[in-house]
């Protein structure tokens, strides 16, 4: 079982968070390092995860499984990774920059008296490093403000607490400076923290806290250099998902698909459901994927996936030594029998007796088999039950599927609630008391994610129950509710005794709360006593408390409503993820799919993991021919595929911009040729077979076209930019990097010619939205009405004035 630790600075929580912020930037946007004032000044606590960059250097009782225990002899990678070279003494080199962190950026500023920068790291489980010196090293590169008194002023590196060097701040003319420290192995756990502390004066006697002129500049290319060898790795199934994935490593893991013979929807279906399990493991992990013809194809660094029988996938006879043998088309168990055709089989094994990529097959004697093999993968509680380098799943119960709106990532679907209810979005745990500290306090954060078919009105409200400690100056301290950095309340602290639980009504503005809103609580306290200069004496704030209850309420006014279709939801999984099984979405491939269209569909797959959460995975895959009429119309639905074998054609028919011929693009008001067309597209219409349905169209004029569609779907940068209905996908570059911000030209357009509002709501609300949506035609009707009732009571002046005069 896993150990965890506990650093006395930094939880498993924090890292996490920070690690989110590298990968998934734009989901958590107001997630990011809170600039924190403390007695001696501003100390900006910035939380930081820098992504690595490889460099060259010179069950219940329904529930049956089998496990068939192997010896533990697994076949080793010892071999440096391809993109690393070996030195003398056979190690590999591996650079963890830290400039691939978004909060780093270009500037990592320590400010004030004392401040401190923090990054967080993992040691990977397949590296060994030695105990020697130099095996690990942090370079610190910075720059610092040329009115620091050297005497006072240094730099100090901290790893898990302990200290590992120091430099004085006098560098003249803000030259830049860098401190190599060697940082001892044997204080490296699975997760760590690095701290850069500054202490930084700009007086031999007293500093101001506050002066602009205390400041430390960490460079971004600053790094921490590993020297490694990878260790041998065990092949079972109890520690799964590694090694074909580990949560720990700090390169992309790279996952290679072999290429079946041919693409059943079977396979397709299997291999979607694994990658979107996957994908959930991952969830703002990087993973690469890749289709390979051969076992020979598979690169160092890559873990190898083969799903599928015997007869569709013919290189597992060609694998040397299994656990078990594969022959006359079948799978044979241990005393050399056909495995029965229901039971799933599950092997973990090496391509190479010496130096092979690990390989997970999923496979079985039937097609059934293999689906079977395949769902015990993809559900969480069950796949805690294999052991050894082969299980045999013999039955898997079928899971409930979750209602539509059961999103647990979200705001429930009752519209009273209480904190205590909501679920961190790192952990998955109930939300529960959280109490800071001192003058400069970091903000309490609430994930406060509406539904993405939530339709707010007027009348929602907050009823904040809070504490805090005594000796605050009443007349400077405040506690302050913001939602998405918006001010929506707040109220003064005015018990210098402090108070306990008290409350606070703050109202949610409709027009503000969405799928990734996030509510914020400052305590914004300061201590009685002043900072004395003449003295210097700075006043203590570590009594200074603030503490947000688990019962603080909420009393939502809200209803279903969303207007479709709309690539923005699409960022948010709606409505594909809607149950969160994904039961009600199906993936429509081409009838002889490419190695491209595959590659989309994994990615897709994949991508929908990521923005899921659930017990299982209930995604289905069909190719053209064999879409049942029933998913047609009850399903959301993907298609995927160049113009020339787009599966559902009928579904652009009659949509706004279209292909409608080879290198041809129309619209109602145009129609025009494009014979060098290598862009992609991405387009959501209204199902033509189910207007509360949508079709999901992932297309191109060529493969290239196609290629650039799923690196959008890869890159978050790039997939959480999408909005309106259709995107243009085109670039200038055959692989373009992630960080690139000229990568991709993303184009977006709003011409479908059909709409959709999926709702339940009152006649009163759709009386109440049709006015709000359409308040000019409201004028218009009003002066119509006063018209002619100006009309009708001249009329009838005039006629009453003609029989008086009769």
């Amino acid at each position: 079982m896993k150990q965890l630790f506990l650093l006395s600075q930094i939880s498993k929580k924090a890292f996490v968070v920070t690690f989110c912020l590298l990968l998934f930037p734009n989901a958590l946007p107001s997630a990011r390092a809170t600039n924190s004032e403390d007695v001696n000044g501003v100390a900006e606590q910035e939380l930081i995860l820098a992504q690595a960059t490889p460099t060259t250097q010179t069950p219940k009782k329904t529930d049956s499984v089998k496990s068939e225990e192997t010896t533990d002899a697994a076949d080793a990678s010892t071999t440096a990774n391809a993109s690393t070279t070996a030195n003398a003494k056979g190690l590999a080199t591996y650079n963890l920059e830290f400039n691939r962190s978004p909060i780093v950026g270009n500037r990592m500023r320590l400010r004030g008296i004392y401040s401190e920068a923090r990054l967080g790291f993992t040691r990977p489980r397949g590296w060994k490093i030695d105990s020697g010196t130099g095996t690990v090293q942090a370079l610190i590169r910075f720059q610092h403000s040329p009115s620091l008194y050297a005497s006072r002023s240094n730099l100090t590196v901290l790893v898990n607490g302990r200290s590992v060097g120091s430099t004085p701040l006098n560098r003249k003319q803000s030259q830049v400076g860098q401190l190599l420290v060697n940082i001892p192995p044997n204080i490296l756990q699975e997760y760590n923290e690095l701290t850069v502390v500054g202490q930084q004066n700009n007086s031999p006697e007293c500093s101001d806290p506050n002066s602009p002129d205390l400041w430390t500049e960490i460079l971004p290319d600053s790094k921490i250099t590993f020297k490694y060898q990878r260790q041998p790795l065990a092949l079972n199934f109890s520690r799964y998902p590694f090694p074909i994935f580990d949560d720990l490593g700090l390169e992309t893991n790279k996952i290679a698909y072999l290429q079946p013979s041919q693409a059943s929807a079977s396979w397709l279906t299997a291999a979607g459901r694994f990658q979107a399990a996957l994908g959930r493991l991952a969830d703002f992990r990087p993973i690469e994927t890749s289709m390979v013809s051969s076992v020979a194809s598979v690169k160092d660094g890559e873990r190898l996936v083969i799903i599928g029988t015997p007869s569709e996938q013919p290189a597992l006879a060609e694998l040397k030594d299994l656990p078990l043998k594969i022959a006359g088309g079948q799978v044979l168990d241990s005393s050399n029998n056909p495995v029965p055709n229901e039971r799933g089989v599950l092997i973990l094994a090496s391509s190479k007796k010496e130096g092979g990529a690990p390989v997970l097959i999923v496979t079985g004697n039937s097609a059934k088999a293999v689906e079977k093999a395949s769902r015990f993968l993809s559900q969480p509680d069950l796949r805690k039950m294999g052991t050894g380098q082969v299980v045999y799943v013999d039955q898997i119960k079928e899971t409930t599927t979750p209602g539509a709106r059961q999103w647990p990532r979200h705001l429930p679907e009752t519209n009273s609630f209480k904190l205590g209810d909501l679920r961190t979005a790192v952990n998955n745990e109930r939300f529960k008391d959280v109490t800071v500290q001192g003058a400069g306090a970091p903000a309490v954060d609430i994930d406060f994610r509406a539904l993405p078919d939530d339709r707010f009105v007027r009348g929602s409200s907050m009823n904040l129950v809070y504490s805090y400690g005594p000796q605050v100056n009443p007349r400077t301290s405040a506690v302050q509710v913001f939602l998405d950095g918006n001010f929506i309340g707040g109220a003064r602290l005015t018990n210098e005794s402090g108070e306990s639980r008290k409350s606070l009504k703050v109202d949610l503005p409709a027009n503000l709360v969405k799928p990734d809103s996030k509510l914020q609580v400052f305590f914004r306290m300061n201590a009685r006593e002043a900072f004395d200069k003449q003295k210097c004496q700075f006043p203590s704030d570590q009594q200074l408390t603030g503490t947000v209850h688990e019962d603080t309420s909420f009393d939502l006014k809200r209803e279903t409503s969303v207007q479709l279709p709309d690539l923005n939801l699409l960022k948010f999984g709606y409505p594909f993820a809607a149950p969160q099984d994904l039961s009600k979405t199906a993936i429509v491939m081409p009838q002889n799919p490419s190695a491209t269209d595959m590659l989309t569909m994994l990615e897709f797959s994949e991508r929908l993991g990521r923005l899921s959460k659930s017990d299982s995975v209930k995604l289905d895959v069909y190719t053209q021919e064999n879409i049942p009429e029933t998913v047609r119309k009850e399903d959301n639905l993907v298609a995927i595929g160049t113009r020339e074998k787009f599966p559902l054609p009928d579904a652009l028919k009659t949509s706004g911009f279209n292909l409608s011929q080879q290198f041809t693009r129309g619209t109602a008001q145009a129609s025009v040729v494009t014979p060098q067309d290598t862009q992609g597209m991405i387009k959501q219409v209204i199902s033509p077979w189910n207007n509360q349905r949508v079709v999901l169209a992932l297309t191109a004029q060529t493969e290239t076209g196609l290629e650039r569609v799923r690196q959008v779907l890869n890159q978050d940068p790039w997939f959480f930019q999408l909005k309106q209905d259709t995107v243009l996908i085109s670039s200038d570059k055959k692989d373009p990097a992630p960080y690139d911000p000229d990568a991709f030209q993303l184009a977006f357009f709003e011409d479908s010619p059909s709409v959709s509002r999926v709702e339940d709501t009152s006649p009163l609300s759709k009386i109440s939205r049709l006015i709000q949506d359409n308040w000019l035609l409201l004028i218009v009707g009003i002066l119509g009405s006063s018209l002619l009732l100006f009309g009708i009571v001249q009329l009838y002046l005039k006629r009453l004035n003609t029989e008086e005069k009769g």
